[in-house]
């Protein structure tokens, strides 16, 4: 940024400088040809108005006058083809062919500017001339005093937006040495006042996100804690069953605890499977793939799923839908529909009833789920949906992460759940959609 800053400044005022330079010699070059010119013509009439007095007279004024045929040439020519007189510099032969005005000749190699005319008895033809080399060292000159001024202001400008520049940027390098010296677990925020107002919003930025990794961190760390005990349990749970198996004296004692290993074994697995899903979902979710997401079918779906277990325990899965769509990802929304139709079942007594609901609402779309079981009490409620709390039967098997998957999912889709309790007991959950 320094060099591009000092290198368009000093070539902008460089471009501009001589730009000026340029159309102030043109300028300068049109106004001293016309005061030079407006000086021949004078120094003519001055010779034309001595023509009356003895020419002699006239060549003894102007040959004293070394001010005069210094910066000028002329001639006397009577009747204008007689040599009467003429100056010191000029040429023995006619300056112009021209009798009256301006001139412009070439003498010996050289350029003149000539300015002709007759006396007032119109017996003398007066050329007085001067040569234009003298006017361009005139303006050369001037061009010169210009252009060497931005010889040397030049590197003097660009020592001083230099350090123009290391001024105001300094803030900028104070801030980038303090992120580049920084520990990465030191997620403090930065100091704003410090920073430019053009900065302050960057700084804010970092700041943000300093704090969304650190929530972040401190999520996979809570996570990670809390899925290395859970995992400990049927872990060991299974090496109990596993030693139980062999050291059993019957074969029907064996069995029994295989048959615990295996069940041990499909908890442990459930809870991976879970834990894998809540671990895709804690990243940010925001470039899934959205699209118009038909409920129906969707619960539908989610109900096969969930017949099998429901079967076995005598359970009923009542729907009550109507046609109503989402904004979202299908995958994601099986999920969440599958935890909760697992957990309504696992929760309800045999026998029972499970009720689905799907239904419009004037600003988007409702689930709702409904069991018969003992139900959470109102103060508990506020704990479902945190990871690994378990708020119902111990008996029951589970891993107290379906609801934290099933809030997870809701929040990527800017829905709300909710939890209340069921008409005769149990626990309703919904799931309200907003419009998007």
């Amino acid at each position: 940024m320094r060099r591009q800053l000092l290198v368009l400044l000093l070539a902008s005022v460089a471009v501009i400088w001589i730009g000026v330079a340029i159309a102030s010699y043109i300028d300068a070059r049109h106004e001293i040809d016309e005061l030079l010119d407006a000086h021949l013509a004078q120094a003519s009439s001055l010779l034309i108005a001595q023509a009356g007095h003895d020419l002699e007279e006239i060549d003894e004024h102007v040959s004293g006058n070394p001010r005069v045929t210094r910066r000028v040439a002329f001639q006397f020519w009577e009747a204008g083809t007689r040599l009467r007189l003429r100056s010191a510099n000029a040429p023995p032969a006619r300056m112009s062919d021209s009798d009256r005005g301006f001139s412009d000749v070439r003498i010996d190699g050289q350029r003149w500017r000539v300015y002709s005319d007759w006396d007032r008895k119109h017996r003398y033809v007066v050329q007085v001339g001067e040569r234009l080399g003298a006017r361009d060292e005139i303006v050369t000159a001037m061009a010169r005093n210009l252009l060497v001024p931005l010889v040397v202001a030049l590197p003097l400008l660009a020592l001083l937006v230099w350090l123009s520049i290391e001024r105001v940027l300094r803030p900028l390098r104070i801030l980038n040495r303090e992120v580049a010296e920084r520990a990465p677990d030191r997620l403090v925020p930065l100091a704003v006042g410090r920073a430019p107002i053009e900065v302050a919003p960057l700084v804010q930025n970092l700041n943000t996100l300093f704090e969304r990794v650190h929530t972040s961190i401190e999520n996979e760390r809570r996570f990670t804690a809390d899925a290395a005990h859970e995992l400990r349990t049927p872990l060991a749970a299974l090496r109990a069953q596993a030693q139980v198996a062999r050291g059993a004296a019957d074969g029907r004692e064996r069995a029994h605890a295989l048959d615990n290993v295996i069940a041990g074994c499909d908890r442990a697995a459930h809870l991976v499977d879970q834990l894998l899903t809540l671990a895709r979902l804690d990243p940010e979710h925001s470039h899934a793939a959205l699209a118009d997401v038909a409920l129906v079918p969707l619960v539908q779906a989610a109900i096969a799923d969930a017949a099998p277990a429901a079967l076995a325990r005598n359970i009923d899965l009542e729907l009550r839908a109507e046609p109503a769509s989402v904004r979202g990802d299908t995958r994601l929304l099986g999920i969440l529909l599958r935890n909760l139709l697992d957990n309504a079942v696992c929760y309800s007594p045999a026998n029972a009833n499970v009720q689905i609901g799907v239904d419009r609402t004037h600003d988007g779309a409702r689930i709702t789920i409904s069991d018969h079981g003992l139900g959470v009490p109102a103060d508990a409620r506020q704990r479902l949906g945190e990871r690994f709390q378990r708020l119902g039967l111990a008996d029951v098997p589970g891993t107290g992460l379906g609801l934290s998957i099933v809030k997870r999912i809701a929040e990527l889709h800017e829905a709300r759940v909710t939890f209340g309790e069921t008409p005769g007991g149990g626990l309703t959950v919904g799931v309200a959609f907003a419009k998007r």
